[in-house]
């Protein structure tokens, strides 16, 4: 039935889109999007095992302008992926084809089959009304409330991991939002989503702007399981951006004892004259003693919430970006996480923009640290080619 519905959802989208130029009652949408090749080698140490993966990811981005009020949007994503760990590692296929969604459906396995499997999932599927100051949009979004950058403990509706580097549009939640702008830099909002567990988020938040900074300040409820209390602040210290924000979890069986956890997130960036950017950021994560992180594999599969998006008591991050060249540019990012054994982790990355549409690019991520006293060690290569259209 999954599959079914996907397949049917593909045929009317695309045969709206056949139709639009001769029906005027269409003519106000747009299409675009991209198609990525990517070819990823995982091992140990140089001279190890390596398994290596290849997908190809193509990505459409619909809009519907329906009328001055009335947008529908829809955007997916497919992959056709294929290589050793498909092979390799029993239920790979199953585990992206996880959709932690309400709407569970929207990602499915079209295809799949012992060397390879072709998967396609609608991250975005929504209507959203527009009128004076007032925004509602029902489905399939995203809800971002971070402020951060590497960590966002007030993200709770869209919460990613850093280390997924190709999927630049993040996540969606099937959610209800509505959105009033008090003022030019002001808005108050609330949301509510259901996952495929009908667990429920449900919170409001407001944001202004006051002494040269944009600040909020949230409340709600998180995954039915806690009450969350949350701000965050987005501003400068002379020239050096500054922002941060911080978390309060209680759960709601132990309202009345001291069971809560705090999470804080804080950085600084910079621009220097010669284009060469950074940025410093750090995170306490109060819930780090109740995680049970075996090993790195963790980091990439185990499903993703705000008490669980970084790894150590404290984590460190900073990254460096420089333009080489006006089509070149290299990065490096590192974080440090002292409670698993001095671990740390390493992406160098270099892009080249070939031409308006075309980039190539190369990543290298390097995972070391100590779980259970045990040592760990990852190293992933990524070569990627993408075409914007």
């Amino acid at each position: 039935m999954k599959k079914i519905l996907a397949i049917l959802s593909l045929i009317i989208i695309s045969s709206i889109l056949k139709g639009q130029e001769k029906e005027s009652f269409f003519k106000n949408m747009t299409l675009n999007g991209y198609v990525k090749y990517m070819n990823t080698a995982i091992f140990n140490e140089v001279d190890s095992v390596w398994l290596v993966d290849n997908m190809i990811h193509n990505r459409l981005n619909f809009r519907w302008y329906m009328n001055d009020n009335l947008t529908l949007a829809v955007e997916a994503r497919n992959r056709f992926i294929y290589g050793d760990l498909n092979k390799m590692i029993p239920g790979y296929a199953d585990m992206i084809e996880q959709d932690n969604g309400l709407f569970d459906f929207l990602t499915t396995n079209l295809v799949e089959e012992k060397s390879f499997f072709l998967n396609t999932s609608i991250d975005r599927a929504y209507v959203e009304y527009n009128k004076n100051n007032f925004v509602a949009t029902l489905g399939r979004q995203r809800i971002n409330w971070g402020q951060a950058f590497a960590w966002n403990p007030n993200d709770i509706f869209n919460v990613y991991s850093f280390f997924d580097f190709d999927y630049e549009e993040r996540p969606g939640s099937d959610a209800l939002r509505l959105q009033y702008y008090t003022g030019f830099t002001s808005v108050a909002e609330v949301a509510v989503k259901m996952d495929k567990d009908h667990n429920i988020t449900a919170a409001g938040l407001y944001r202004f702007n006051q002494w040269g900074y944009d600040l909020q300040f949230m409340g709600g409820v998180s995954d039915t399981t806690d009450y969350v209390l949350g701000a965050g602040w987005s501003g400068n210290i002379k020239k050096a951006g500054f922002n941060g924000e911080i978390s309060y979890f209680h759960p709601q069986e132990n309202f009345s004892d001291t069971s809560g956890v705090v999470l804080v997130s804080a950085g600084l960036n910079y621009m220097f004259d010669n284009s060469l950017y950074m940025q410093l950021e750090g995170i306490y994560n109060g819930y780090f003693e109740q995680l049970n992180i075996q090993s790195f594999n963790d980091l990439y599969f185990m499903p993703m919430s705000v008490k669980t998006m970084s790894y150590s008591k404290f984590s460190w991050f900073g990254q460096m970006s420089y333009p080489i060249h006006p089509l070149v540019n290299a990065t490096l990012a590192a974080m440090y996480f002292p409670s698993l054994g001095n671990g740390y982790f390493l992406m160098p990355s270099i892009s080249y923009s070939a031409s308006n549409n075309f980039e190539c690019s190369f990543y290298g991520q390097r995972f070391e640290g100590k779980f259970g006293g045990q040592y760990d060690k990852m190293t992933l290569l990524f070569l990627r080619f993408r075409y914007n259209f």
